[in-house]
């Protein structure tokens, strides 16, 4: 059998013949000699902080430290974190896709609900007095509008939502105001109606295409555009 010192200081010790010894009696007294010889009791070795047997397998007495494995569980902060860079990514991007449809730079459109909810609707196709994502007609659509980013409530048709609104001029108009339209039929009558963006530029359901931005300026919505109005608070 091999013994050996788990000590940094400790010397080699030499090997010990095969012979048992378990049988002979013990001596009456243990003494260390200035080599610091170790004595075996019934083929257990005993030094600090270890334990060594005859199978001379060590186990370790000193106190271990527990690591704990960082949990793979995403905190409630990483998830509000994570959900709130989607968000702003989800932002950057209507900003950048809107910019460049309203000629206007991404630090100004910051009403992120108005761009959320024209892009919700973008393209629903046109039907006189539709009120769904399926089909929809002008009057429905501002409705939607008002109700969702403003928070007004207005009539339906779009004579009643001029007849309800405050007129403005046209060079008045700001983000968020209601702009009509007579597209023939009796002078004065209010038929299609659209809620005013910026750089002349407005949403609406147009009869055509559906739900789109189109400008003031091409010829024919100015021909036909008879006035603007602001939604009463």
């Amino acid at each position: 059998m091999v013994g050996f010192c788990i000590a940094a200081s400790c010397k080699p010790i030499k090997n010990l013949t095969s012979k048992d010894t378990s049988s002979a009696k013990p001596k009456s007294k243990t003494t260390y000699n200035q080599n610091r010889k170790v004595d075996f009791i019934d083929n257990i070795e005993v030094t600090a902080g270890s334990v060594v047997t005859s199978k001379h397998k060590t186990i370790n007495t000193a106190s271990k430290r527990t690591v704990t494995k960082p949990s793979k569980t995403i905190s409630k902060i990483e998830g509000d974190t994570a959900f709130a860079k989607s968000n702003i990514e989800n932002a950057d991007y209507l900003q950048l896709k809107y910019a460049v449809l309203l000629d206007a730079t991404v630090e100004k459109l910051t009403n992120i609900e108005l761009l959320q909810t024209i892009d919700k609707w973008w393209g629903t196709r046109y039907c006189l007095g539709g009120s769904t994502s399926n089909c929809i007609d002008c009057s429905a659509f501002t409705q939607v509008i008002a109700k969702e980013v403003y928070g007004y409530q207005l009539p339906r048709t779009s004579q009643e939502q001029y007849n309800n609104s405050a007129p403005i001029n046209i060079e008045e108009l700001q983000e968020g105001d209601l702009v009509f339209f007579n597209q023939g039929g009796r002078s004065n009558r209010v038929s299609h109606v659209g809620f005013y963006l910026r750089n002349n530029k407005f949403v609406h359901a147009s009869t055509s295409s559906g739900v789109m931005i189109s400008d003031l300026n091409d010829n024919y919505w100015k021909r036909r555009i008879t006035s603007a109005g602001r939604i009463k608070g």
